[in-house]
């Protein structure tokens, strides 16, 4: 992609757009609810692809909501250390951004027409909650991300529930440790909500986006980190002690001593365009995870 963005063709501006790294996190609670279900017998892939696909639109669509509302609260102005965002670059006009979350999100609730046949009303719920969750992340009078909710919101939102919604769309199902393992995929993408905060947290105090880095400071954003990383790079051992099964799956746990270089620098660095790396290596780490859990799990 050219450096000057004003030089990039409309897919590049709308590959920009969807945030490409964010994506993993909408994917992997997904690998692991399908794993999950293959191991217990009851595996569905056309289920599995379709809530694949639904995931990943809602994930866009959520980052397509976040530029056109940050950029109308004025969250993106002065000078930006994250990813470009397009409407606030000019890229884009906010009515086409606007326009294409909409379209985003009605592709996504179409493309979960059949899991909903298929996994009745809890599975409308999900749907439904995710896509309204998505918009009122950072849009309506009392957007999550502003007042520190959105840690709580990715935690259930892309842990319990999506590991639990893809595993019941397919098993017609639930069992305890299913919801268990979500907490895994739950806490790394809120590391990755935590490493984005920090690096913005100057930038967001001045914008009045009242995230948990900004209302309890740096150094509870450090730890917040470290906490989401260990705690779920620990959660094999908690299912494996708990099930007495699945000994494989503890492989996932040596993440944890993969992402060491990424939590020296949450710790000694100051937040600034060095934490960019972090999170693109912590969505790194999350989607590693849920492979070698999956793999694990199955075998």
């Amino acid at each position: 992609m050219k450096e000057n963005p004003q030089e990039w063709s409309k897919w590049q501006i709308w590959i920009q757009a969807s945030r490409p790294k964010t994506l993993w996190a909408a994917v992997a609670p997904v690998i692991i609810g399908t794993a999950m279900a293959f191991a217990d017998g009851k595996g569905h892939w056309p289920s599995a692809l379709l809530a694949t696909l639904g995931a990943v639109l809602i994930q866009i669509g959520t980052n397509f909501a976040n530029d056109y509302f940050d950029f109308h609260k004025g969250a993106d102005e002065g000078e930006r250390l994250g990813p470009l965002r397009v409407t606030q670059a000019g890229l884009v006009s906010p009515a086409t951004m606007k326009r294409a979350t909409v379209l985003v999100f009605t592709l996504a609730f179409l493309s979960g027409l059949y899991l909903i046949w298929r996994g009745g009303l809890p599975i409308l719920i999900i749907g439904l909650l995710s896509i309204l969750f998505g918009v009122l992340y950072t849009g309506g009078p009392y957007p999550l991300g502003y007042y520190g909710l959105g840690d709580i919101f990715v935690l259930i939102f892309f842990g319990l529930v999506a590991v639990g919604g893809t595993y019941y769309v397919q098993a017609r199902e639930i069992h305890w440790y299913v919801l268990v393992a979500g907490i895994a995929p739950g806490l790394f993408s809120t590391a990755l909500l935590t490493v984005n905060n920090l690096r913005d947290i100057y930038s967001d105090r001045e914008a009045g986006k009242r995230t948990l880095a900004v209302r309890f400071g740096e150094t509870f954003a450090r730890f917040e980190y470290l906490f989401c990383i260990v705690v779920a790079s620990l959660m094999p051992v908690v299912l494996v002690a708990l099930t007495g099964r699945h000994w494989l799956s503890l492989l996932a746990s040596l993440v944890m001593v993969a992402a060491m270089g990424s939590m020296r620098i949450i710790l000694k660095e100051k937040p600034g365009r060095i934490f960019n790396q972090v999170l693109a290596d912590t969505g790194k780490w999350l989607l590693i995870y849920s492979l070698l859990f999956s793999l694990g799990w199955v075998l």
